[in-house]
């Protein structure tokens, strides 16, 4: 008799400060972004009752390093596929080259372009660019067996191919970075406000209560957000914004809305 697939999502941490998630089928783990440290990684996953040494592969978003921190020391320690795009891999060496004098090196470096299809084990994954600051920004799509995970965080505003992209999801990681009001009158410099408010910045609880209440299929079991800030947000404002927009789509009650932290490992979202 064959076994039913199950996927599962476990945010390790969201934030300013770092960024790690985990999606796994029955037989794939991939870690998606490295922005906290090897030891808290490994910690984190093992809360889970995960262990590291069973992990896939890593695939990274981007070069900022709230995404990459703990990328080195990773891929030492687990000598597993590290996916990026060539140029997030370029910027991300020559990030690493000016703090420590030398060129890094990775044992099992694999390349993907934005737009093209690539399978880790049974999982599906297709990136697709995102409007951010940054070398080759991507988010990502994972399937499994009909069942559809879409991460995009670290993105100014959602043109019409992210939004294409998102479609059809069952479990949705979105970034809901900062309150407008909150941003404006908190004591980043001015010019880090226009950054982050800017279309390669980050997205705020008001954009995303836009999307959900025009572009959004309403398809998701799961919405998770993603990428809060601890200055210019707060996890029950972000939480009431999107729960009112899904509301309106007459999505509230078949939606559970959560929220990944910095601090805390989400509980494992599992279909």
């Amino acid at each position: 008799m064959l076994l039913g697939m199950c996927v599962t999502v476990s945010m390790l941490a969201s934030g300013s400060r770092g960024n790690c998630a985990l999606v796994a089928s029955t037989r794939t783990k991939i870690l998606v972004d490295a922005g906290i440290s090897c030891r808290e990684t490994f910690k984190r996953l093992k809360s889970l009752g995960e262990d590291p040494q069973s992990l896939s592969a890593i695939l990274i978003t981007h070069e900022h390093s709230d995404h990459v921190y703990g990328l080195a020391t990773l891929a030492k320690k687990l000598r597993i596929p590290i996916f990026m795009t060539v140029a997030t891999h370029a910027a991300w060496a020559r990030a690493m080259r000016t703090v420590n004098g030398e060129r890094p090196q990775l044992e099992k470096f694999e390349r993907f372009e934005s737009g093209h299809r690539f399978q880790v084990g049974d999982i599906e994954v297709k990136p697709f660019t995102i409007p951010h600051d940054a070398a080759d920004p991507v988010g990502f799509t994972f399937r499994v067996e009909g069942t559809k995970v879409s991460v995009a965080t670290d993105l100014g505003y959602l043109p019409v191919n992210v939004r294409d992209h998102l479609r059809g999801s069952d479990i949705l990681i979105m970034e809901s970075n900062h309150d407008v009001e909150m941003l404006r009158g908190g004591s980043y410099p001015w010019s880090v406000k226009q950054r982050v408010a800017s279309n390669v910045g980050h997205l705020s609880n008001e954009k995303l209560a836009d999307f959900f209440t025009g572009d959004y299929d309403n398809s998701a079991a799961f919405v998770v957000l993603a990428h809060l800030s601890t200055e210019n947000n707060h996890p029950e404002i972000a939480r009431r914004g999107a729960e009112r927009a899904l509301a309106e789509r007459g999505g509230l009650f078949q939606n559970r809305v959560l929220v990944a932290t910095q601090s805390e490992v989400l509980p494992p979202i599992q279909l």
